[in-house]
């Protein structure tokens, strides 16, 4: 049975290589349609850009085909069933909306790329869920944040309105909006805050030295580590693109880091993606 989110069918990932094979056809794409626009073309020019214009169509969905899975990844980390319809949606209009913005140019996936928008539409969908204003939504996810850095604590009303410096009656109120999503939910899980979420830099933006670093320090894994760094892949998708175990994969991840951790760059590395 063919597996689809948001109407578009899910097709197995793509491979680096295999995505870089797509980039230049819809960039041809891109510039067709914009030429076909022209109005002294003749017949002849019109049917050599419409072509060109359709192989970088077919390109491109078939690069959101290859990306879908990532929106259902997204709303089930988020501890939703996979039936959620509007969140689902959401999650297609995110990747909509990146692959519109998207330069294949800049030297970044498209999933990494793609990730942000996605989950920040649809962190937006949960909020238009549970009816809470930007304000309100931002307390919330305070609040969870604070939950997540202090685990073993459970913080009374009073607690809650001391850390986030609000009156007590708006702690409450919090407390209850948080209780109220994670209701929705079909397992508790934090939520993931998108205010501290931006766009992950293209490997052309990211300064030399923590590319040669990381390259050095991580090898045949550096693109792997890349992406789980920035939350853009899951380990599952990480380990059915390599052909390996989630635990085969996770270990490599973890050499990684001990890698890192144990290098003479280790603290200017982590003040980098501290700032990213």
């Amino acid at each position: 049975m063919t597996s689809r989110v948001g109407g578009l069918e899910i097709l197995p990932p793509l491979s680096v290589d295999e995505e870089r094979q797509l980039y230049p056809v819809i960039t041809r794409g891109r510039e067709a349609a914009r030429q076909l626009s022209d109005g002294s073309l003749d017949v002849a020019q019109r049917r050599r850009l419409a072509r060109q214009r359709q192989a970088g169509q077919e390109a491109e969905l078939r690069l959101l085909q290859a990306t879908c899975g990532l929106v259902r990844t997204r709303v089930h980390e988020r501890g939703y069933r996979f039936g959620n319809e509007e969140l689902e949606a959401a999650g297609v209009e995110g990747l909509a909306n990146a692959l519109r913005r998207f330069d294949p140019e800049r030297g970044v996936r498209f999933a990494t790329y793609a990730n942000y928008w996605i989950v920040k539409l649809v962190n937006q969908a949960i909020q238009h869920q549970v009816g809470l204003s930007d304000s309100e939504m931002r307390r919330v996810l305070a609040l969870e944040k604070l939950q997540r850095t202090h685990p073993e604590t459970t913080y009374t009303p009073r607690e809650v309105a001391r850390e986030l410096k609000i009156p007590l009656e708006r702690a409450r109120d919090v407390i209850a909006s948080a209780r109220d999503i994670n209701a929705r939910r079909y397992e508790p899980m934090a939520f993931f805050d998108d205010t501290e979420l931006h766009e992950p830099p293209a490997l052309d933006d990211a300064p030399a030295w923590v590319i040669g670093a990381l390259k050095r320090l991580c090898g045949e894994d550096f693109n792997a580590f890349w992406q789980h760094s920035f939350r853009t892949t899951s380990l599952e998708e990480l380990a059915r693109a390599r052909g390996i175990t989630r635990q085969g994969m996770a270990k490599r991840l973890e050499r990684c880091r001990a890698a890192v951790r144990a290098s003479d760059e280790a603290q200017r590395l982590q003040d980098w993606f501290d700032r990213q």
